[in-house]
């Protein structure tokens, strides 16, 4: 059933999926169009979705970064654990939506619950990850930033041209052995593309991927 998108209409994880699939259409709207098909919903209901979800994150009455945003909408999340990253301690939160399988909405958290640090889609636990050893395996929507990560270890994250965007560049062997340095870009934590010909992005440190869009 298509959701509705009168104003008055509930926003649960069917309008939220809708709102990542408005992002990753700016890299790869032929697989956004097959998923809308597949969701039995227009791009209408797409950009409606998308609308009502950045009027919440710019809501006077939002507290921008919380992880009781996601919770509004995603319910109560299905698993919660502790996780260390360095010298920090955050809470990872995750949720299934039904369009990935195989991945999980995941939001890493202050250890109080309060301010989200990064929201994006992983590999969930006992899904089959993709064997990725050269670029020709790096093809859209195949990985997540952090199977592509460790598979071309060392790689460096770079927060991309819009939030929820992320850039990964590493260097990776082709078929026939020749290595190429690569950036891999990502939305929602999902991979979109690779640009065309080689290249590498900034030395700058990796930053932390805003939720904001």
């Amino acid at each position: 059933m298509a959701p509705s998108t009168t104003p008055s209409a509930p926003f649960g994880r069917s309008e939220f999926q809708l709102v990542l699939l408005r992002r990753m259409a700016d890299f790869q709207p032929g697989r956004v169009e097959a998923a809308l098909r597949e969701l039995g919903v227009g791009r209408a209901a797409m950009r409606e979705a998308n609308k009502r979800w950045q009027a919440m994150v710019r809501s006077p009455r939002a507290t921008r970064g919380t992880l009781a945003r996601y919770r509004s909408v995603l319910g109560p999340p299905e698993s919660t654990e502790q996780r260390r990253i360095g010298d920090l301690t955050c809470q990872a939160h995750s949720w299934s939506l039904p369009l990935w399988a195989d991945l999980l909405f995941e939001v890493l958290s202050a250890p109080d619950g309060g301010a989200a640090w990064n929201a994006w889609l992983v590999r969930a636990p006992g899904a089959a990850a993709p064997e990725l050893r050269t670029v020709e395996d790096l093809t859209p929507w195949s990985c997540t930033v952090d199977e592509a990560a460790r598979a071309f270890a060392p790689a460096r994250a770079h927060e991309g041209s819009a939030p929820t965007r992320w850039q990964l560049a590493f260097t990776a062997p082709d078929r026939e052995g020749r290595r190429h340095p690569v950036v891999a870009e990502f939305t929602w934590g999902l991979l979109q593309r690779l640009p065309e010909g080689p290249g590498t992005a900034g030395d700058g440190p990796p930053t932390a991927m805003s939720d904001s869009r």
